[in-house]
């Protein structure tokens, strides 16, 4: 599994999953950071990566008219440092039990101190 991080999370995030034996990138390590939605849904679907983002407003309805993707994460609360590597590190875990994330969107949550994951087919099969 290959992540591209966005731009409205942390670098460290791609640490995160390099730590993990992922392959990761952040947008910046790029020069993508001023790059449109839509161009980064683009390079992220074009060279494999399951995007990483917290902007779901956005990328659900771009990710909605894909017939394939490798794969969407979504770190619902915009939350400090910590709190999305946490996260992160939720997403990961049930993404490597699950090996394969191809029309996968992986919503992960807090609540207090419960991280709370749902994942769903994406988009949703007629």
């Amino acid at each position: 599994m290959k992540f591209l991080i966005d731009e409205c999370l942390t670098i460290e995030l791609a640490h995160e999953a390099q730590s993990a034996g992922f392959e990761a990138h952040h947008v910046a390590h790029f020069g993508k950071t001023s790059w449109k939605d839509w161009a980064i849904r683009d390079y992220a679907i074009k060279n494999d990566f399951i995007l990483v983002t917290n902007n779901g407003s956005d990328f659900r309805g771009l990710y909605a008219s894909e017939e394939l993707h490798p794969g969407l994460v979504i770190l619902v609360p915009n939350v400090a440092q910590e709190k999305q590597i946490l996260l992160f590190r939720a997403a990961l875990k049930r993404l490597g039990e699950l090996g394969d994330a191809t029309n996968k969107l992986l919503e992960v949550n807090i609540d207090g101190d419960d991280v709370t994951l749902k994942l769903y087919d994406f988009p949703v099969a007629e």
